[in-house]
């Protein structure tokens, strides 16, 4: 792993990370590491909980996650359709989301308050780091539903990584630091 993005950024106020990633990437188990770096009492937020029953090995890909993670961390789950903004205010201390993409695609026609879940991440007063998929880099979808997920979650990915301090790039199983610029603004 780059030793720079296993760094939270040094600032006066919480550190926000958003760890993008495609299938299968490493993102979670990076994200992981950078959250244990700030103390033991983690919560663990899994979104979408339940939505992927039909996919095989959904419950495997979930009990690994589970098995990796130490065991004073805590758990909360959160449905499909469930409001994850609302959840952020009401947790204290530091958290993981693992992960955005399938938060989103619990909801219907992939709409998303992404207001409101950045006001409630640049809110917290605790480190959060964000999980989520990075589909734009991948095949073209064939259907329009496929279509319309992959930019809703690029659009929520942008927007979630203007609000975070650090924006990290997982590809096979390798984490680069992404630098701080703006649409718009000269690298």
């Amino acid at each position: 792993m780059d030793s720079r993005a296993a760094k939270p950024t040094a600032s006066a106020g919480p550190v926000r990370t958003l760890v993008l990633g495609g299938a299968r990437s490493g993102k979670s188990e990076i994200a992981e590491n950078i959250v244990a770096r700030h103390g033991a009492e983690v919560t663990y937020v899994a979104t979408c909980i339940g939505a992927g029953e039909g996919e095989k090995g959904w419950r495997a890909r979930i009990e690994a996650h589970r098995r990796r993670r130490p065991a004073a961390w805590r758990t909360v789950e959160v449905p499909a359709g469930g409001d994850l903004s609302a959840l952020l205010v009401s947790l204290d201390g530091p958290l993981i989301i693992d992960s955005l993409g399938t938060w989103l695609a619990g909801l219907d026609g992939f709409r998303a308050d992404v207001d409101r879940l950045c006001a409630a991440l640049t809110e917290r007063d605790s480190p959060a780091v964000i999980v989520s998929d990075e589909v734009g880099l991948g095949v073209h979808p064939a259907s329009s539903a496929g279509m319309e997920f992959r930019d809703a979650l690029g659009e929520l990915n942008r927007r979630v990584g203007m609000v975070c301090d650090e924006v990290i790039l997982v590809v096979a199983g390798r984490a680069m630091s992404l630098p701080a610029s703006r649409p718009g603004e000269a690298l």
